[in-house]
């Protein structure tokens, strides 16, 4: 027969405690805390992530690898152009103005200008063991940093220790100047000892070494130092390029940059 519980029906009087059923074998009954306990599963660590262990390593030694392929690069690029300088000893190219002429050179009331000039450009190569090859070169003449006439000279390859003369027919027709230019302009136009006037080439070039071309680079040609009168009649004015001098520098485009 089971046991049953009786639990004490007098409530507690005088402070006194009231008693607390047991059980017919003497033992107190679980209490809620004690049931809540014993049914809690234990507590147990949660394994490590190995997946994205692994990844990370994966992506350090991808990190690693790439930085030793590029500086495995750079010293080989470097090895090859110490090897290409010492048994070609490459020069860059040099030019200079041969002559300039003006044929003609005004601002009309509406603020646009026109002009032509002829041009001759020497250039030389010095190497004996290479030549270049030239893409189409595009020349601008400038006066005070505005553009007075634009050219182009036709592609073509100079030889080892070559001396080739450019020519170009430099025009100008109506072209909108903003007042300060042509403020400019007019007061030149007007002084006894000319206009100053600079010419810029723009063109890709590459070397050819035997069998071997190179990739092309950009160079830009800068020459100063000219200065030019207008004709007041027909005949064709010389400009005056005795001090004139042309520096070549070498120009790398990376994306929209231009070094």
């Amino acid at each position: 027969m089971a046991d049953r519980v009786y639990p004490s029906s007098k409530p507690a009087t005088n402070g006194t405690a009231a008693p607390t059923a047991t059980t017919s074998n003497g033992a107190f009954p679980a209490t809620k805390a004690q049931l809540y306990g014993a049914t809690r599963p234990a507590y147990r660590p949660q394994p490590h992530n190995r997946r994205r262990q692994h990844s990370r390593s994966c992506c350090c030694s991808c990190c690693i690898w790439l930085t030793f392929f590029l500086l495995l690069l750079i010293l080989l690029v470097a090895i090859a152009g110490a090897i290409v300088y010492v048994l070609y000893r490459p020069h860059r190219p040099t030019f200079s103005v041969s002559n300039l002429k003006v044929s003609y050179l005004n601002v009309t009331s509406s603020s646009t200008i026109k002009s032509k000039f002829d041009l001759d450009i020497t250039a030389k190569n010095p190497n004996k063991k290479l030549g270049y090859i030239y893409d189409t070169i595009t020349v601008s003449l400038l006066s005070n940093d505005i553009d007075i006439g634009d050219s182009t000279i036709p592609a073509f390859e100079q030889g080892k220790k070559d001396t080739t003369v450019l020519k170009a027919d430099i025009t100008n027709t109506g072209k909108t100047l903003d007042s300060g230019s042509v403020s400019t302009l007019k007061t030149g136009l007007k002084s006894k000892s000319g206009i100053p006037l600079k010419i810029e080439i723009d063109t890709k070039v590459k070397a050819k070494m035997g069998g071997l071309k190179t990739p092309k680079v950009g160079i830009r040609v800068t020459c100063d130092g000219i200065t030019a009168t207008v004709p007041t009649g027909k005949k064709a004015a010389t400009a005056s390029t005795s001090a004139s001098k042309c520096k070549v520098d070498i120009r790398i485009k990376i994306w929209k940059w231009t070094f």
